[in-house]
């Protein structure tokens, strides 16, 4: 107790409750994409500038084929909600990314936009309802683009996305910038973790009759209260159990049966308690529990809660002029406040669920901890690989090569350093996975140095291996049509080139080696054919940028190292890099004092 919300989610007090209030107008003003309005803030003679999203109550603009709707979202406008474990998108609602669509060319020109970020006037994207969604594209969009980093507020919006979008959002740095208003009982926020169904039409109906007054008291459907609350149970169990470690196959086995919403909460969460408090959640797991268990029925009157739930959709505007401002706010982020969780009328299974989702995020904290052990393990053996590149170079052959020979006992050493590093690596894939790591793990400065050092340094020599052995009989090229390439490699570039902003795929400085066996091997069977050309001009180009910008080593530039005997032996009209490449030969060969 004793802070405001507004402290809490930093943003100022006063802001809250007007854009709320023109977040319900714009959502009854289906004819305006937006509306716009400028809030004055008294103590500090500043002003923010909200804009506030239209809504629509019409089954299309919710739901859709395939099941929940779910569509990954196209990396050009949103390039950060990817993994950059595995490379999948995230997987938003298609109903309300195509309603963003519809809105952002507007959005984008609107002078009152352009003007609030010349004068540098906080932004605040605002939606109530279904208005909620578009709000939260709306600010994911600015903040990809880099402008001054606009505010996100909702009030009873339903779920956007999964949790690979919630982990995007964390890894970016960019939850605080949400903030999520939701009533104990409100069905909308909890209507996206159940199917598209008869129920879902009968809810909306209902909404789109009272919200259009062309029937001020409609009838409230019946009977679908127990069937999105099932469903919704059913994800936070799912959720619950993973969160302990449970290793029931039983759970796998109904997940195949039954699809489980893919959409998880993101941001930061406050709960209206409906006795004047507010409790502030940002732990995503626990923000689920909550979003679930305090909307049990536990003993009250089916009948009695069906109708809160859709009462408490409309009102908002009410709770919030009552709570705002005051004193009574409890962040559960510092730990488990018991006589707030009672607030909300959590179960003991809800607690427990709870003290899970605080353990993983605790456990998650530890394992960082750990991995401190991890990097100074890495250090050594990256230090007994760069000594052995050293000798290598001593010998006038590149480690590249005598790796590939392995004819003394310092290649083996190497390989039992490139083994011990493989181990390391493939543990941190598999932690990363299952999300057993912070969210901002792969944004990290030392980790991303640490790995790229390490790409650079080790893969040349897995791609040694793979050619001594000639695995690429057996399995294929290395890198060629997902190849068999170790994952741990792949994530670790997409960590360089997310950071850099670059395309994934165009940092593959670690793959030189792969690139030149692969056409020898392809010279041979298929001749100077045109695509063959091509990619000898591209490894040509690729060779004088990455030695340019020291991403590759010039030791493939010794004068016995397969790649220089490989290109001295191509017919000169496939050499159109020939004078630049020479030159740079000599200067090596010259360094090496010959």
């Amino acid at each position: 107790m004793g802070e405001t919300v507004g402290n809490l989610i930093g943003l100022n007090d006063e802001v809250i409750h007007p854009a709320a209030t023109l977040a319900v107008e714009a959502h009854n003003s289906p004819s305006k994409q937006f509306l716009v309005k400028r809030i004055k803030i008294r103590h500090d003679l500043s002003s923010v500038v909200v804009f506030a999203f239209s809504g629509s109550m019409l089954p299309k603009d919710w739901s859709g084929q395939p099941t929940f709707a779910k569509t990954e979202i196209a990396t050009g406008e949103f390039r950060s909600l990817t993994s950059l474990n595995d490379g999948g998108d995230a997987v938003v609602n298609g109903s309300f990314l195509r309603r963003f669509k519809d809105v952002i060319g507007n959005l984008s020109k609107a002078k009152e936009l352009k003007e609030a970020t010349e004068k540098k006037r906080q932004v605040v994207f605002a939606g109530y309802s279904s208005g909620g969604p578009i709000a939260i594209l709306a600010t994911l969009y600015f903040l990809e683009k880099q402008t001054p980093s606009p505010r996100c507020l909702t009030f009873g919006s339903p779920l956007v996305g999964d949790r690979i979008f919630g982990h995007a959002l964390r890894r970016e740095g960019w939850s605080d910038y949400f903030t999520h208003f939701v009533m104990k009982y409100d069905i909308i926020p909890r209507i996206m973790l159940s199917p598209s169904s008869t129920e879902h039409e009968q809810i909306l109906d209902y909404f789109k009759s009272k919200f259009d007054r062309k029937n001020i008291n409609p009838a409230p459907p019946s009977g679908f209260y127990l069937t999105v609350m099932g469903n919704a149970s059913s994800v936070a169990s799912y959720e619950a159990c993973r969160l302990m470690g449970c290793r029931n196959p039983s759970l796998d086995i109904i997940k195949s049966f039954i699809e489980l919403s893919p959409y998880r909460p993101s941001g930061t969460y406050v709960f209206c308690t409906g006795n004047g408090n507010l409790v502030v959640v940002k732990n995503p797991n626990a923000v689920l529990q909550i979003l679930v268990h305090c909307a049990e029925l536990g003993e009250s009157n089916t009948a009695e809660v069906e109708k809160r739930s859709l009462d408490e959709h409309s009102a908002y505007l009410s709770e919030l002029k009552d709570c705002l401002g005051m004193q009574a706010v409890v962040s559960l982020d510092g730990g488990l406040a018991t006589a707030t969780l009672n607030d909300l009328g959590l179960s003991p299974q809800a607690m427990l669920c709870l003290q899970a989702a605080e353990e993983f995020e605790n456990r998650r904290s530890r394992n960082l901890e750990n991995f401190r052990e991890y990097l100074e393990k890495v250090e050594v053996e990256l230090e007994k690989m760069r000594k052995y590149k050293e000798n290598a170079q001593i010998c006038r052959l590149g480690y590249y090569d005598s790796f590939k020979l392995q004819n003394e006992e310092d290649d083996f050493l190497a390989n039992v350093s490139r083994l011990e590093l493989a181990g390391i690596w493939d543990e941190i894939k598999e932690m990363l996975k299952e999300f057993e790591l912070p969210d901002d793990f792969e944004k990290k400065r030392e980790i991303i140095d640490l790995g790229t050092k390490y790409r650079r340094l080790v893969e040349p020599l897995d791609i040694a291996n793979f050619y001594r052995h000639s695995k690429d009989k057996e399995t294929g090229a290395y890198v060629i049509g997902g190849g068999p390439r170790p994952k741990r490699y792949r994530f670790i570039q997409r960590w360089l080139e997310h950071d850099e902003k670059k395309s994934f795929g165009s940092r593959s400085e670690s793959l030189f080696w792969a690139d030149v066996e692969q056409l020898g091997i392809d010279i041979k069977k298929k001749g100077y054919l045109q695509e063959i050309e091509e990619k000898i001009q591209q490894v040509e180009r690729n060779l004088i940028a990455w030695i340019g910008d020291r991403s590759l080593d010039d030791d493939v530039l010794l004068e016995n190292s397969t790649f220089v005997k490989w290109w001295r032996d191509l017919p000169p009209q496939h050499k159109p890099e020939s004078d630049r490449i020479e030159k740079l030969i000599g200067e090596k060969e010259k360094a090496a004092g010959v």
